[in-house]
């Protein structure tokens, strides 16, 4: 039984945000299952639709298994839809939506768009295709923290020397995760740190994702996406790939095919929602890596997570303190 309502009447809006690869933990969404039944039913509804217990591999690991991009990818949007479910049923329902990368699978089956089923089907089938696109050790991923304005291109080019190297997540006004053949990647490491980068580290990743190397994928997932249903969203949904509000299903589907060699652009995701009069993100799923990313693009704005039972009181006082002051 719904509590409260909490929408469109009160002074800031709110967008329910969805969590990408790499926020992925053996236990994720136990709790919620073990409290709520909205979310044991979607739990129970992703191991029917997968054929096997996507559920027991999310509540117990082991992490070997849930590490592989196949796997990780259905595991998190299960999650999502779960921890979105109880935020409903609460009475929790965003005036948008958005996701990083996987996530915005989980967006779009959150705007009615794509069944909770197909979604599941098709994220377990991109997993497949993106680890497989590139054999192990020829690509890499490197985060780059404050490197000087106007450098990111002149380090890309320089690193290149014929291969591919590339901005794959714009995730903050001071971090971009770049892309390609692990010896670009590792050039561009150097030539950042050379900069002026406050950092520059190589990520623990399976694959050189959002970059050209991804092409093999995108052409693998294509039919697989044609041959989806995707309805006209409910929500409106501010993709990945061109930082713009979309609300047809068509722009879904197209959106979700150039996400996956194109860069992730989440500043002005971020930023093109709180222009909407989005002021409360809620990290819907595993994890908390895109509060904290909230919170650097601008510090006015309030993010908070759901993905554990114990986290909801905390944002149905935080909403009523809202609704009063507004």
């Amino acid at each position: 039984m719904p509590l409260l309502y909490y929408n469109h009447n009160f002074m800031s809006k709110t967008a329910f945000l969805f969590p990408g690869q790499g926020s992925q933990f053996a236990g994720m969404g136990k709790s919620l299952a073990e409290t709520y039944p909205e979310a044991r039913h979607v739990f129970e509804e992703a191991d029917v639709a997968l054929g096997f217990s996507i559920s027991k591999l999310c509540f117990e690991g082991p992490d070997d298994q849930l590490r592989l991009t196949e796997n990780t990818q259905p595991a998190l949007l299960a999650v999502s839809i779960a921890a979105s479910a109880v935020l409903r049923s609460h009475g929790v329902a965003p005036d948008f939506v958005a996701g990083h990368s996987l996530g915005e699978y989980s967006a779009l089956v959150a705007a009615g768009s794509l069944d909770f089923g197909a979604a599941l089907r098709l994220v377990r089938q991109r997993g497949r295709y993106m680890q497989e696109a590139v054999p192990a050790g020829v690509g890499a991923m490197a985060a780059l923290l404050k490197l000087p304005e106007g450098e990111l291109d002149r380090v890309l080019a320089e690193a290149a020397q014929g291969e591919v190297v590339a901005a794959a997540n714009f995730n903050t006004p001071d971090q971009v995760v770049i892309a390609g053949h692990a010896g670009a990647v590792n050039r561009a490491v150097e030539l950042a740190k050379a900069a002026g980068a406050r950092r520059a580290v190589l990520l623990q990743v399976s694959a050189p994702f959002h970059c050209a190397l991804m092409q093999p994928a995108q052409a693998r997932l294509k039919p697989d996406l044609e041959a989806t249903i995707f309805r006209d969203l409910s929500i409106p949904l501010v993709n990945n790939w061109q930082a713009r509000e979309i609300r047809s299903g068509t722009d879904a589907r197209e959106g979700l095919f150039q996400q996956i060699p194109n860069p992730v652009r989440w500043t002005e995701t971020i930023r093109l929602l709180a222009r909407s009069g989005v002021r409360r993100f809620i990290e819907t799923g595993a994890g908390s890596v895109l509060t904290g990313l909230t919170r650097n693009i601008d510090p006015e704005l309030v993010g908070v997570k759901f993905g554990e039972a114990g986290d909801l009181e905390k944002i149905l006082e935080q909403l009523e303190q809202s609704r009063g002051i507004s």
